[in-house]
């Protein structure tokens, strides 16, 4: 396979960040096959109205560990509803990934089940940019990294605040796409406020990096979103857009609620 084809998922990836328009490129998640497949790609395609400029798109699994209860609750009803990796890649990533780069994150169970080399290729053909895999430690994703490579999917590492600067190190030098920082300890899920070490921790990635960096976990409020974008090239929005999608009387009004935020959260970061 070409240089130009094992690095496509990696240059859509760099060009929606770099032509976002905005302070930080906006990522929203939503999880595959909430509340159906159809459902969930009406949701993506929302964002992509919204001002989002690239997505992330859950799998659902039975044993989310970095998950909180908003995104659990999410991923068991996408389950109930029928919703498989192999169906979320077909019906959601695939449409949704010619218009926008996507971002799959699945939890590795369902990739060792297929295999490195086909997960690879299938998510090529399904027009996924990236790969998030959030149980599956940097120095053990060597030979999916490759398979990454050679059918042009950026393997999307993730650090935390207690990364130690050794293993930071070797989490930037393998990083593809993006890093995905962690705001903080424990699962998903909105919080109050951001921690006041985060600034010290996104210098610290982006001094090790040569990729963007971005942000998720705990951002509830278009403030946050701006407060983040001022330090960081991306900012990941999930519980705030899933809860809202979920709680909502009806999916329409769901929708709203959520392209609502994503839409202010587009002004706070060109402000």
């Amino acid at each position: 396979m070409s240089g130009v084809a094992t690095a496509a998922g990696a240059v859509r990836i760099a060009e929606a960040f770099s032509s976002s328009g905005k302070r930080a490129a906006l990522m929203p998640y939503l999880m595959g096959g909430d509340p159906d497949l159809a459902g969930s790609l009406r949701v993506g395609r929302a964002f992509v109205d919204a001002g989002a400029d690239l997505v992330e798109l859950g799998v659902p699994f039975s044993d989310p560990l970095a998950d909180g209860p908003v995104i659990q609750a999410a991923g068991q009803r996408a389950l109930q509803g029928g919703a498989t990796f192999d169906r979320v890649l077909a019906e959601v990533a695939a449409p949704l990934g010619e218009q926008i780069p996507v971002a799959l994150m699945c939890y590795a169970n369902p990739i060792l089940i297929r295999g490195f080399e086909e997960t690879a290729t299938r998510l090529a053909a399904a027009h996924v940019a990236g790969l998030i895999v959030p149980n599956l430690p940097v120095d053990e994703a060597a030979e999916l990294r490759d398979a990454c490579d050679r059918a042009g999917v950026a393997l999307i590492p993730l650090v935390a605040p207690t990364t130690p600067p050794d293993r930071l190190e070797a989490t930037a030098q393998a990083a593809r796409g993006f890093i995905y920082v962690v705001s903080l300890t424990g699962v998903t899920g909105e919080r109050s406020g951001l921690r006041p070490e985060l600034r010290d921790v996104v210098a610290r990635v982006r001094k090790a990096a040569s990729v963007p960096v971005a942000v998720g976990f705990g951002i509830a409020t278009p403030e946050q979103v701006a407060q983040v974008g001022s330090i960081a090239d991306g900012v990941i929005v999930g519980s705030r857009l899933v809860r809202a999608i979920g709680e909502a009387p009806s999916h329409d009004q769901g929708l709203a609620e959520a392209s609502e935020f994503l839409r202010q959260a587009t002004a706070r970061l060109r402000d």
